[in-house]
């Protein structure tokens, strides 16, 4: 048998494949919930045959009490929400991330399993990054033609998700180029994932992407002048690369102009430079004033956003966000998404949850957190709280927020192989 027909059956009877495939399958819409779905089923099937698991994962139970942080702050803004069919429904979805974090829990008890998913999300990187840079080069790509200002990829012009995807998951590609080809290798992949992260015109992207490189720098470097100098050939790197893009790149030109508007220094240029954000931000701190306590509900923000904004806001008698008389479709900053939707309930659920996950990260001990690190960086630069945001509680971002959730807590109290060797794993 061909070798390579070989590696494709053990792919797909991997039981690695269903978590897997929520992320090979992120740019096709609701198609990633296939990889929810076979979660959902393997998780079932785990707990019918081992009814007491839960009490051998410390990383599984470490995930059910962040979720309930996140589904419990949702469960209480749905009791007297704005509308409350929209958050209901919302918390009902929800529940799946349960069987789907529990999955990656499970599925990946050893360390050499904790590689494997590792390896793998970096090989779908790769195609998306391949596709991009084919786009970005002759304006087409698998997701069809590109965007007039963005550079879209496989996501497609009217999923402009490849930035903010392309920037989260970068630390599993970085990581397996450094495993694989060494510091060579890490440089070279970073420079391959810059290319079309900066053409696709997120500058949230370029921030979490930022934060990804000096993660690493960091990470690499023993000495703090090292790291100092590594962030000075960073900048260079970065100063040329958007140099080149400026002068080669119109949709590059174009964002970039859009944003330099914020250097005029009055209110109304910042506020065009962040896409009316500055509204969004302000109108988001009367919704929470006047719903202090459990917010207005999961995915109720553009429903009473018309009811505290100005009668005049842009967001209001446009329908460039969600639709003419609704208002702008979320907060746009994940502190706020949480204080407007949940309230100051929400809040101190997610803060807790924070302050839970920080303990456990430094109770495990430094090999578990050298195990653990692309999935670290993954989830501390997708809640970077000073940064723009996709929604939390969306079907899409929440999703991958699970998935990143989810991975992380596995990472955590991975067991190293030679234990998983001995108890014929």
């Amino acid at each position: 048998m061909h070798p390579m027909v070989s590696l494709l059956k053990a792919a797909l009877r991997s039981p690695l494949l269903p978590f897997w495939l929520v992320i090979a399958l992120l740019p096709f819409g609701r198609s990633s919930e296939l990889g929810t779905f076979l979660c959902l089923l393997g998780s079932l099937m785990l707990f019918l045959r081992r009814p007491h698991a839960l009490s051998e994962h410390a990383g599984a139970r470490l995930l059910l009490w962040l979720l309930a942080a996140y589904i419990g702050a949702a469960l209480f803004s749905a009791v007297d929400a704005i509308m409350p069919g929209k958050s209901w429904s919302t918390v009902a979805a929800l529940l799946r991330y349960i069987p789907l974090g529990l999955y990656a829990c499970y599925s990946m008890r050893w360390d050499a399993k904790l590689r494997t998913m590792y390896m793998a999300v970096a090989a779908v990187l790769a195609v998306w990054v391949l596709d991009a840079w084919v786009q970005a080069l002759t304006g087409w790509s698998l997701g069809g033609h590109a965007e007039a200002e963005r550079l879209s990829g496989i996501f497609g012009a009217g999923n402009l998700k490849l930035g903010p995807s392309l920037a989260v998951l970068s630390p599993f590609a970085l990581w397996t180029a450094r495993q694989r080809w060494g510091l060579r290798g890490l440089v070279f992949a970073g420079l391959l994932l810059l290319g079309p992260i900066l053409l696709a015109g997120s500058r949230a992207a370029w921030l979490s992407y930022a934060l990804v490189v000096l993660a690493f720098a960091w990470h690499e470097a023993s000495l703090t002048r090292r790291f100092l100098l590594a962030c000075g050939a960073g900048v260079l790197v970065v100063a040329v690369a958007g140099g080149i893009a400026w002068k080669t790149s119109e949709r590059f030109h174009a964002r970039m102009e859009h944003t330099l508007v914020a250097l005029n220094g009055s209110d109304q240029a910042v506020d065009a430079a962040l896409s009316g954000r500055l509204d969004i931000w302000r109108t988001s701190l009367k919704m929470f004033a006047a719903h202090p306590f459990n917010g207005v509900g999961v995915r109720g923000f553009r429903y009473a956003y018309p009811q505290v904004a100005p009668a005049n806001d842009h967001f209001v008698v446009s329908d460039e966000a969600c639709g003419a008389g609704e208002g702008a479709c979320h907060a746009h900053q994940l502190v706020l998404e949480v204080m407007t939707e949940t309230g100051s309930i929400g809040l101190v659920m997610w803060l807790a949850a924070a302050g839970l996950a920080l303990w456990h990260a430094w109770r495990v001990g430094p090999a578990a957190r050298k195990r653990a690190f692309p999935a670290s960086v993954a989830l501390g630069v997708m809640v970077f709280p000073l940064n723009t945001h996709l929604a939390f509680y969306s079907a899409w971002w929440g999703l991958l927020f699970a998935w990143v959730l989810g991975l992380w807590c596995a990472a955590l109290y991975v067991l190293p192989d030679s234990k998983g060797a001995a108890h014929g794993a």
